[in-house]
C-alpha cells in the first residue's frame, strides 16, 4: 500500500447512486492490501482529481478492512466537490486520501443512543448503528430528509422497525423536525449524535440545554458562522513559538494559521472553517477563544490544544508547540 506520511493511495473500485443525489464510492488498496482500521465516525480527506480536497464520512461497517465507502450528496450550491465527484469519478481513478481521522467519536460506554441525522449527515451515522448492533447496545435514529427518494440506505434502515423515525418534508407540507418534542422523552445516560444541517444542529443546541453538555455530539460539514465574521469580532493578541522562539502578532482580521502563513511558517491545514481538526496545535500558556466546530467541550475546557485556523485568544498571549 503506498503511504506518505499518513497519506493513502486508493482505487474508486465501484461508484453506486444510493439515492436521488446520493453516490456511495467504494475506495481499496490498488493492490487489495488491507487497510488501516477505523471507528464509527471517521471521515477521510479526499484529494480530487481536479484539485479541491474534500472530507467526507466512512458509512460502511468499521470491521471492514479491505474497503472505505464514502457518501457524497450532491451540493448544487457547493464549491463544486460534490459535483465533481457526481460527473467525473469513475471505477478506476487513483485518489490520494488521508488515513481516516475521527472527530466525531464514539463513545462506547453510553447506555444509549439517540441519532439525529439530516440528509447526508446519515453517513457517519450509519456505521454507529453498525456498531451498536454488532455490540448489543439499544439505539434509535431519528432521520430528517425532503422526500424518501433523497433518504439514503432507505431500505436497510426500514428493516429495522421503530427503531428509526423517518421525517421526510414532502410528506409534511415542508413543515421542519419539531427538535423540542424530539428531545422530550431522552433517558439518562442516553448520548445524542447528530449531523446535518447547520440548522438542525443548531436547534438540537438550542432545546437540549437541560441534558449534560458531554452528552450532545455534533458533526458538522459547514461552519454555521462565515470564517470572516468570527474574524472580525475579535481581539488582538501575540503568539510566542516554543519551539521555534519566534513571536508574531495576530491582528483582529488575521487568523494564528494566516499570520503563520504569511511568514513561512508552514503547519498542515485543509478547511479552513474550523471543522476538520487538521491544524489543531498544541497550547502551552494562555486563554484560548475556541471557535471551531471540532473539539469537545472536555478538550476546551482543557485548553490544552486549539484549532489556529478560527479560534483566537481571550489573554493577551499564547504560547503554542510550533
Amino acid at each position: 500500500m503506498a503511504k506518505m506520511n499518513d497519506s493513502l493511495v486508493l482505487q474508486v473500485s465501484d461508484v453506486q447512486a444510493e439515492a436521488r443525489d446520493v453516490l456511495l464510492v467504494e475506495l481499496r488498496d490498488p493492490q487489495g492490501a488491507p487497510l488501516p482500521a477505523f471507528e464509527p465516525g471517521a471521515h477521510l480527506e479526499i484529494s480530487l482529481p481536479n484539485g479541491m480536497v474534500r472530507h467526507y464520512s466512512i458509512t460502511n461497517d468499521s470491521r471492514e478492512r479491505e474497503r472505505y465507502v464514502v457518501g457524497v450528496g450532491r451540493a448544487p450550491n457547493g464549491r463544486g466537490g460534490s459535483t465533481f465527484v457526481h460527473q467525473a469519478l469513475r471505477r478506476g481513478i487513483t485518489l490520494n486520501t488521508s488515513a481516516p481521522r475521527n472527530n466525531f467519536r464514539l463513545r462506547t460506554d453510553a447506555r444509549s443512543y439517540l441519532f439525529v441525522a439530516g440528509g447526508i449527515g446519515i453517513t457517519p451515522i450509519m456505521t454507529m448503528i453498525q456498531w451498536c448492533i454488532a455490540n448489543q447496545r439499544h439505539w434509535r435514529l431519528v432521520y430528517a430528509v425532503r422526500s424518501p427518494q433523497r433518504a439514503a440506505f432507505y431500505e436497510a434502515l426500514s428493516a429495522h422497525g421503530k427503531s428509526v423515525r423517518f421525517h421526510f418534508d414532502s410528506q409534511c407540507g415542508r413543515e421542519g423536525l419539531n427538535v423540542r418534542q424530539m428531545l422530550t422523552d431522552v433517558q439518562d445516560g442516553e448520548h445524542i449524535y447528530c449531523c446535518g444541517p447547520n440548522g438542525l444542529m443548531e436547534a438540537i443546541r438550542t432545546h437540549a440545554g437541560h441534558l449534560p453538555a458531554e452528552n450532545l455530539h455534533f458533526e458538522y460539514f459547514a461552519a454555521p458562522m462565515p470564517v470572516a465574521d468570527v474574524a472580525d469580532s475579535a481581539g488582538a493578541f501575540d503568539i510566542d513559538l516554543r519551539k521555534s522562539g519566534r513571536s508574531f502578532h495576530v491582528p483582529p482580521d488575521k487568523s494564528i494559521l494566516d499570520v503563520l502563513d504569511a511568514h513561512g511558517i508552514s503547519v498542515p491545514s485543509s478547511c479552513r472553517e474550523g471543522l476538520c481538526r487538521t491544524c489543531e496545535t498544541a497550547v502551552f500558556e494562555g486563554e484560548v477563544e475556541h471557535l471551531d466546530y471540532a473539539l469537545s467541550q472536555e478538550e476546551r475546557d482543557a485548553g490544552r490544544s486549539m484549532i489556529i485556523c478560527v479560534s483566537r485568544a481571550r489573554s493577551a498571549r499564547l504560547v503554542l508547540d510550533l
